[in-house]
């Protein structure tokens, strides 16, 4: 069997550029919003529920780092299933009273979130082996 690139064991790159790359795509989003005269409570709570999250990952961060390789593995799943549900818990309860909020809303935080995503990947696979 080949060893291929997910079998070559790298070191966890850190997060500051990535978070950095999620909040230029918030910034760059805010002038958008500007600009196109539209509604800034959807830019809003995209970068209420962006940030947010990200104080949630750090904190679990912390916490992961202080607990043992199981402890550690439930902690990243507990994480990873609570962001997802909040996200779509807020996003629903905007859709059901202002859909345009949460159309809004929904963009901005998947164009930050994806973009920090593809930042991570970067540093991670562009990092030494």
């Amino acid at each position: 069997m080949r060893a291929g690139i997910f079998a070559t064991p790298r070191p966890v790159p850190g997060r500051l550029l990535p978070a950095l790359g999620g909040l230029l795509v918030l910034l760059l989003a805010l002038a958008v919003f500007l600009v196109a005269g539209w509604d800034l409570a959807g830019w809003a709570l995209g970068a209420v529920l962006w940030v947010g999250l990200e104080a949630i990952e750090l904190l679990l961060t912390q916490l992961r780092g202080r607990t043992g390789n199981l402890a550690s593995s439930a902690v990243l799943a507990f994480g990873l299933s609570f962001k997802a549900i909040a996200v779509l818990a807020v996003l629903l309860a905007a859709a059901a009273t202002r859909p345009h909020l949460a159309a809004a809303a929904a963009i901005v935080y998947v164009l930050a979130y994806t973009f920090q995503l593809g930042l991570s990947l970067i540093t991670y696979f562009g990092g030494p082996r």
